[in-house]
């Protein structure tokens, strides 16, 4: 097994996360609602607090298929629910979040948490926070690059001067309250693109690599720029920080997996693609030994995250596992899973 200096001593931490979509159940044509899809979010986070689980993550968007526009709300509510798990986004739409406001909502939750709090960085996958907040998608990366830097400095520094391109500049600007942990943790989520792996190793950020649809062996070229980048610019081995992403099902054999799962990811797939249907081959084909779905029997799923250890060394895997409609007993029959059947021999085969 490969050892990786910056793996935890106890091993990969495993978590969950959720995008909080709302898609109707494909066997009874149901949609529940934002409401109940919420309180549904909070207790799979409570169970995988309860179950041992590390992390626990929550997407944001802001459309009517979506249930939440507000992660540090929730996060705010789970919190008060949990006791250890962290508790990150999944993502967070920097172009169009204010970097201050983000800042306070977040060491908030932070202080509320007892320092459990994270922040994964994204430009996300829609552009209707554009017009919603009053920005030029124009800017689309330029607005992230200059709200993510200003949030390092807010990260860092108690009282903040500075200037940019796009919000009102800050004058000796108390920003409080103060996180609970010395600094927030900051990653960054990419799914393809090199250059977002490059701003990540350069700014001494995390990366989250979301992998999906893909053969999860292209992920290896993010990984090795954002690497090649933060030793480029000297930031310390113990900053830098990888984590895997991807849906996950866990069922007896991989075959009864595919079965069940399949209609859920066509549903997601639907939301995806503009209404487009999936085609079963292409579901095989991502669903394969080296597909980027984590969809199988428990030990297959060991095996491929631990397989992906030795291309990666990466120190957290993250498992989407309630998209598509999903009624909520399967949810908690997967969380389970994760937590007793993978959790423990994934931690103990990375363990220093």
């Amino acid at each position: 097994m490969k050892e990786d200096e910056t793996v935890h001593s106890h091993g990969m931490e495993i978590g969950i996360y959720s995008l909080a979509d709302l898609r109707p159940n494909p066997h009874t044509g149901e949609t529940i609602s934002a409401k109940q899809r919420i309180e549904e979010i909070i207790e799979a986070a409570k169970l995988a607090d309860e179950s041992g689980l590390d992390v626990f993550g929550l997407g944001e968007h802001h459309r009517f298929d979506y249930a939440v526009s507000s992660p540090s709300v929730v996060l705010s509510s789970i919190s008060q629910v949990t006791k250890r798990i962290k508790l990150t986004t999944a993502t967070t739409v920097f172009n169009t979040n204010d970097p201050v406001r983000l800042y306070e909502d977040f060491a908030t939750l932070d202080l509320l948490s007892n320092g459990r709090a994270e922040i994964i960085a994204g430009r996300g996958a829609y552009l209707e926070s554009f017009p919603l907040f009053g920005y030029d998608v124009k800017n689309y990366d330029e607005l992230f690059e200059e709200n993510i830097t200003l949030f390092q400095k807010l990260n860092e520094e108690k009282n903040v001067t500075w200037e940019g391109n796009f919000r009102s500049p800050l004058q000796h600007a108390d920003i409080v309250p103060r996180a609970f942990q010395d600094k927030l943790p900051l990653w960054v989520g990419v799914g393809s693109t090199p250059q977002s792996a490059a701003r990540a190793g350069r700014l001494g950020t995390g990366l989250v690599v979301v992998t999906f649809g893909k053969d999860y062996l292209v992920y290896k070229d993010l990984v090795d720029i954002y690497r090649q980048e933060a030793d480029k610019y000297g930031v310390s081995p113990t900053e830098i920080k990888v984590a895997v992403s991807g849906h996950t099902y866990l069922s007896n054999t991989a075959e009864q997996a595919k079965k069940e799962f399949f209609s859920y990811h066509s549903s997601y797939w639907r939301l995806m693609n503009a209404d487009q249907e999936e085609i079963r081959n292409d579901f095989e084909q991502i669903t394969s030994e080296k597909g980027s779905l984590f969809v199988g029997s428990s030990q297959q799923i060991i095996e491929k995250i631990l397989h992906q250890y030795e291309l990666f060394g990466h120190q957290r895997f993250m498992a989407q596992i309630d998209i598509g409609g999903m009624p909520f007993k399967t949810v908690v029959e997967n969380i389970e899973r994760l937590a007793t059947e993978v959790a423990p021999v994934i931690r103990r085969e990375t363990k220093k």
